[in-house]
Parts: C-alpha cells; structure tokens; sequence
C-alpha cells in the first residue's frame, strides 16, 4: 500500500542542498555507429554478489507498507549503501498521460527535487527512486545520499540505472517512478503495479546527476560506477 510521498519543500530541504576530406572509394568501409549503450553491462548477479551481509547503517528498520512490520535495513559499504524491498509506483511530479490525479488517487504535483528550469520531474519518463525523508533511524545525507545520486536498481536479472528523485515518509521505503518500474519489468500502473518483494535499491554514496532528468548521463554513470564497485577497486 502507497502513502502519499512527503515532496514537501521541509523534506526535500533537509535532504539535499542546492541540491551537458572524402574518403577513396577503395578504402574500408565507413566506421559504424557506436551501438547504443547496454545497461545490462554489469549484471544483477555481480552486484547481488558483491553485497554480502548487511552492515546496517540505519539505527532502525524500515517498513515497506503502512501496515507492514519495520524489517528493511538499510546496509552499507565503503561505495554505496543499499536495500532490499518491495516496489510501489511514484507517478509524483508534473502530470502526464500516466500519471495525473485521474490515473493515481495519491497524486502529487510535486517531487523533492527540481529539473534544471525549476519544474518537478516527470514519473512516467525519468528512472528514480524515493528514500525516506530524514529521521534519527537514518539520514541519508549522512550516507552520501542526496537529489540526484545515482542507483542501480536490480530485479531478478535487470539492472537499470535511476537517480534519487523524491523523498518518502520517514519510515517507508521502497518507491520507485513509472518509468523505473517500466525499465525492470514492473507492471507500473500506480493503482495496481509495482512488486511485493525481489527489489535491490543500490545507491552509490556522493555520486550525483547534474542536471537530474539526464537519463543518459545517469545510466553512464551508474554503470561506470558499478563497474568499480563489482570490482572492489
């Protein structure tokens, strides 16, 4: 069950500070284009195993429903911090065919964070997630998490990269955009999609998509980035 995300200026604030000559016809063929980049490069199995066991750095556990008990961790290692969790579908943010108050009963004109020209972002076009807003049971500045870090989201065998987009309550987690949910494989209708459980949210500490509806530059990012972390270097 969805609640409302808190995408509130007091939320999005205390999370993030203000937070691109003829060639002879004897000669070999012309070069072809760059195929497009896959962001199936690292795969779900080498993030998955490079996790290991969770070294908590929340001082509670979070739940994934409102009427669910608090069981998600969020876990840490030197690169990134991460947790595993149910999706529901954030249609939040400037309304489109999908995502409007007819199509989504919980829907919010506003996400935490902006575009570059001061507009809320679009759910059902950009990948991103939602973290819950600051508490004492965890802090994600604090963890290098902000508006605009990057994540690998991983469901069964997909990887797609996302940004940090929107904040939730304090003591939910795992949230996802349309189009995130689109991306892995989620039906993504906000009233009946998303999954129950199988999600890792990855996000890769003091990592940062500037402006934050640049898909293409998170997605070289995030897989830049999980490179290094499946690498250990």
């Amino acid at each position: 069950m969805r609640v409302p995300s808190l995408t509130l200026a007091v939320a999005g604030a205390a999370l993030i500070a203000p937070a691109s000559l003829p060639v002879p016809a004897a000669a070999a063929p012309p070069r072809q284009a760059p195929a497009p980049r896959d962001e199936d490069a690292v795969t779900a199995a080498d993030l998955l195993a490079r996790l290991g066991r969770c070294d908590q750095v929340s001082r509670g556990r979070f739940r994934t429903d409102a009427d669910s008990r608090a069981t998600v961790p969020v876990c840490g290692t030197r690169d990134a911090v991460y947790w595993k969790a149910d999706l529901d579908i954030d249609c939040d943010g400037q309304a489109t065919a999908r995502c409007n108050r007819r199509a989504d009963p919980l829907f919010a004109a506003m996400t935490a964070f902006q575009q570059s020209d001061g507009r809320y972002l679009k759910a059902e076009k950009l990948p991103y997630i939602v973290v819950p807003a600051p508490s004492r049971r965890w802090h994600p500045h604090a963890s290098g998490v902000r508006g605009g870090s990057v994540a690998a989201v991983v469901y069964r065998d997909r990887v797609r990269y996302a940004v940090v987009g929107d904040t939730g309550p304090r003591d939910l987690i795992g949230e996802a955009s349309y189009a995130t949910a689109r991306a892995l494989g989620i039906p993504a209708d906000p009233r009946t999609g998303g999954t129950p459980s199988g999600v890792t949210y990855i996000v890769f500490r003091d990592s940062r998509v500037s402006p934050v509806e640049d898909h293409a530059e998170a997605a070289s990012t995030g897989e830049r980035l999980a490179r290094r972390f499946v690498s250990g270097k």
